[in-house]
């Protein structure tokens, strides 16, 4: 079983294209779960109008931000493998096909996307080549190369994961950081997603960051500090 877990806050200009493309690739047994966090524009009806029984959309009461928000979903995901989705990308019609097969012999893939503009013109071919992405948990606490739109893993993974700590950068980082320590990870160069930058993203990916030098440090120390608690998880597991 599949679970896509979906993310969205006032999407509705790009989500009815981004349900369509993934909804194609879905058997009727796999699921997408949305978490919604208090979206003001017509998200929610957009969603609920394909009265499909996969789709299960969960409304936050308060604003979690993009972290909580996705941990929301992810906490009700059901699948054996665990799909991250953005809300104004497209997938390409062999991203579940290509995942599936890779988890075949790994815990966790990481493929490339195409980045693209608010019309879907492609800005760049490769975001690996852009963001000089690698593998390797050194390098990507240095770097963060674990895109959460071009992230598959297995459930154990997720258990391992949840719940998110209270002061972790992002949810993709802090996924892709437990996926380091503990799984196996490969980075296809297939590019599976176009990914949408229009200006009004929730997060700065593909575009040079705006944190300070100090901050970029307390990231990264918030993420070391918490390999004790990831240990008595492993244990428990």
């Amino acid at each position: 079983m599949i679970s896509v877990c979906m993310a969205t806050h006032n999407g509705e200009k790009y989500i009815k294209e981004q349900l369509d493309s993934v909804l194609c690739q879905l058997g009727k047994d796999d699921e997408i779960i949305i978490s919604d966090d208090d979206s003001t524009d017509s998200t929610v009806a957009i969603v609920t109008g394909y009265k499909d029984s996969r789709i299960t959309v969960y409304r936050n009461v308060k604003r979690k931000g993009v972290t909580g928000n996705f941990e929301n979903a992810l906490i009700h995901a059901g699948g054996d493998y665990i799909f991250l989705s953005d809300q104004d990308d497209v997938w390409k019609e062999n991203k579940v096909r290509v995942c599936v097969e890779k988890l075949n012999d790994c815990d966790v893939v990481v493929s490339d996307c195409t980045v693209v503009d608010d019309g879907l013109q492609v800005i760049a071919p490769s975001f690996f080549e852009k963001n000089n992405t690698r593998k390797g948990l050194v390098q990507n606490l240095y770097h963060n190369s674990y895109m959460g739109c071009c992230m598959a893993f297995r459930r154990t993974l997720l258990q391992r994961s949840l719940p998110f700590p209270k002061h972790i950068p992002v949810h993709d980082v802090w996924i892709g950081f437990v996926a380091g320590l503990f799984y196996t990870t490969r980075f296809i160069p297939h590019a599976l997603v176009l990914y949408r930058r229009h200006g009004n993203n929730s997060t700065p990916t593909s575009q040079p960051s705006h944190y300070r030098v100090w901050k970029k440090i307390t990231f990264r120390w918030n993420l070391l500090r918490y390999i004790p608690l990831l240990l008595v998880r492993r244990k428990n597991n």
